[in-house]
């Protein structure tokens, strides 16, 4: 078994679960704050990202309404899984984003999610900011 590393970004956000679930499932809003998509929040759906940088495919694993979505994260020979977790709190949300499957041969895919990661958070918040 090859051993594999994991990122993990988790924020306190003073928003209500429903609201985060909107920008992590809504493909006009993901473009707003990760990349561009064709995203529905269906097990089983295959989707990709792009950016200027490349693209991403993915497909749907696991959707539990407003606490939970995974999907898998392809891009060259990555082969990974992105799990959002959100957690209720008495301000608004904890929202977690976990990406395993980093080998530790892939040390370019791994820094670039540690610092890629934290960024997407920030536009995260941008975007929820201005959501009605």
């Amino acid at each position: 078994m090859t051993e594999t590393r994991t990122v993990v970004v988790e924020r306190d956000l003073p928003h209500p679960p429903e609201k985060i679930w909107r920008a992590l499932t809504q493909s006009h809003l993901i473009g707003e704050w990760l990349m561009k998509t064709a995203f529905t929040p269906e097990v089983g759906h295959r989707f990709g990202f792009s950016a200027d940088w490349g693209e991403v495919a993915c497909e749907v694993r696991a959707v539990e309404e407003q606490k939970a979505l995974e999907y898998s994260w392809d891009a060259g020979d990555l082969r990974s899984v992105v799990r959002w977790t959100l957690t209720p709190t008495g301000t608004g949300t904890r929202l977690r984003m976990e990406q395993t499957g980093f080998r530790t041969d892939q040390p370019n895919y791994y820094g670039g999610a540690k610092l890629g990661w934290p960024r997407f958070f920030d536009r995260l918040e941008q975007v929820l900011a201005e959501m009605d």
